[in-house]
């Protein structure tokens, strides 16, 4: 095994790494920093984020609505504290974005423009076009490359943490090429490492989102926090899950069920109103788990279109015209005309909800902090809190530049108090733990069960109960389904015992890291016995702030269930109350 030392580790190189890795630099341009990720930073599910970013830039917009916004869209499971820190913040990223590159798209007089999102009730997303992500990424990605203290090590998959003296000292990683195991040494590790949503079977995110940062805190002994909510897309294309944007619908588009019926106005959603307003009623720019839910509504009233996809309505964009849809959304009309064969500018697109976003993950501060000194997290892995029980679209891209700057400057202080030499030895022989893990995997045979065939049935079981709605038999049958299938893995069997690109291995350390975080998604929202936000509860309809406006914990206990646990919600200024979509802003 090869040791490595570093001063600052991050796993993950998309956009909460890079931006992580950009601010040590520019900081502390004498601190090394080791930047850790299974895919090339380019190929990272940054960058295929379609809509945009949001901050407040117009003079008709404010950061207090911005702040409600996203406090009454997240149910009121935000800390406060973390939301307003966010909203100030959020103008300054984005504005250094533009100033490192990035192409946002212009108003006419020039400047900055803006569109509508779903929860927000005034236009204040940046925008490139519906390549947001894929600019962000690449504006990111080359301004690191002018930092030679940032050094990459592309395709190494992380497999475990180092622990010593009661912090984080470092990461145990594979390099893919070659099988070889790494041992990285550092003072401080950042897991920006992405969400999980992969353990679901029909979701937007692409292959690499397994949550093996989520999972590796998790065994370290950090808790993790509000798995139970899990957000559908409203529109995801019928055959393959691919997302369409929600700039969709902030450019005009709307949702009709087999019968043409405008249906979301019958979900409490308001009626139909010109999007040009200052403030804008919703309709198709209500919440994501709004959305959903009245999707699935339609569904139970037989009211969406059959096909041998499943059932869908569909996203109407025809009245926007061609050349609008070629400038707002060529990558849209691109994805429908490939992957449904149907172009928008000429006829409705069929769509249906798709698991898109965890609002849970690691147990963090307003600091990036863990419990564990020395572990930081960002990003979808993480969980500070921003998004309480249903994110708002365009949140999560400026959350990465927010927190990935907060995330550094804390890590660099916490780095440069590590005076200390490391037991490299000790720490060698925790690693070694990681090394026969894999020889274990790679060297067995004899085995009875498959990774396919274990992934399959947990992808299943979350979706068949613990999807958009939700029941006390539906949980407790998908939680024992997820612990009989963790019980059953060790029984699995690789085809492919080589050293080289051994995907094999990879995919069965994946399905371990799923397995472990569906089972806190499915026991965190049996043990949540109401409804709130994407957490939606047939048995029990309310929400209940008296006993349930609290953060879900959930810690690890190796093979058995996760021991599960609350923290108390931040509140500051705004007080629990009705989310109300039927309107506009008061």
């Amino acid at each position: 095994m090869e040791l490595i030392k570093t001063d600052i580790a991050i796993v993950g190189a998309g956009g909460a790494g890079l931006r992580t890795a950009i601010a040590v630099a520019e900081s502390n341009p004498d601190l090394k920093v080791a930047l850790i990720s299974k895919v090339y930073p380019m190929r990272s599910h940054t960058c295929a984020a379609e809509g945009g970013a949001a901050g407040v830039i117009k003079p008709d917009d404010s950061l207090e609505l911005h702040f409600n916004d996203t406090v009454g869209g997240g149910d009121w499971l935000t800390d406060q504290d973390v939301v307003e820190y966010f909203v100030n913040e959020a103008p300054k990223e984005l504005l250094q974005l533009e100033h490192w590159g990035c192409p946002w798209s212009r108003e006419p007089n020039g400047s900055v423009g803006v569109r509508p999102f779903g929860g927000m009730k005034i236009k204040r997303t940046w925008f490139a076009a519906d390549k947001s992500g894929f600019h962000i990424l690449h504006t990111l990605f080359q301004t690191s490359l002018k930092y030679p203290s940032i050094e990459r090590f592309d395709e190494f998959f992380s497999i475990d943490l180092l622990t010593m003296d009661g912090r984080c000292q470092g990461v145990v990683a594979m390099e893919m090429k070659s099988g070889r195991l790494f041992q990285f040494q550092a003072k401080a590790v950042v897991l920006a490492s992405g969400g999980a949503g992969r353990m679901f079977p029909f979701s937007t995110n692409g292959a690499i989102k397994t949550g093996d940062g989520t999972a590796m805190a998790y065994r370290a002994g950090v808790p993790t926090k509000d798995m139970e909510f899990v957000q559908y897309h409203p529109t995801g294309l019928l055959a393959t899950g691919i997302l369409l944007t929600e700039g969709c619908r902030g450019e005009g588009g709307v949702l009709r069920n087999k019968d043409g019926y405008r249906y979301l106005q019958d979900y409490g959603m308001g009626p139909e109103t010109p999007l040009g307003e200052p403030v804008l009623k919703t309709m198709e720019l209500g919440p994501r788990d709004r959305l959903s839910q009245a999707f699935w509504h339609e569904q139970q009233k037989g009211n969406t279109i059959p096909t041998p996809w499943g059932d869908s309505t569909h996203l109407d964009m025809t009245h926007l015209g061609e050349k609008h849809i070629d400038e707002r959304l060529p990558l849209v009309r691109e994805l429908s005309i490939t992957y449904a064969g149907v172009d928008p500018v000429k006829e409705p697109v069929p769509i249906r909800p798709v698991v898109h976003y965890m609002m849970g993950g690691i147990h963090t501060d307003i600091d990036a902090k863990t419990p564990v000194p020395g572990l930081y997290a960002v990003g979808e892995c993480a969980c500070a809190s921003l998004n309480g029980a249903n994110r708002l679209g365009s949140n999560s891209l400026t959350e990465l530049l927010v927190f990935g700057k907060r995330a550094a400057g804390n890590a660099v202080q916490f780095a440069r108090e590590q005076t200390a030499e490391a037991d490299t030895t000790a720490l060698r022989e925790q690693a070694d733990k990681a090394l026969d893990k894999v020889r274990e995997l790679v060297q067995k045979s004899g085995g009875t069960e498959s990774i396919a065939g274990l992934r399959s049935e947990m992808a299943k079981s979350l979706e068949e109960g613990a999807g958009i709605y939700r029941t006390e038999e539906t949980l407790q049958k998908t939680s024992d389904t997820i612990a009989e299938l963790r019980k059953r893995y060790p029984a699995i069997e690789l085809h492919d015992k080589s050293n080289v690109f051994n995907t094999d291995l990879f995919q069965a350390l994946e399905l371990e890291n799923m397995l472990a975080l569906a089972q806190t998604v499915a026991d965190g929202a049996l043990a949540r016995k109401e409804s709130r936000g994407s957490h939606q509860r047939l048995d029990y309809e309310a929400r209940d702030d008296e006993t349930y406006l609290k953060h879900t914990l959930a810690y690890y206990q190796g093979k058995e269930a996760p021991r599960i646990d609350y923290h108390d919600v931040v509140i500051t200024k705004s007080k629990p109350g009705v989310r109300d979509y039927s309107g506009g802003a008061k």
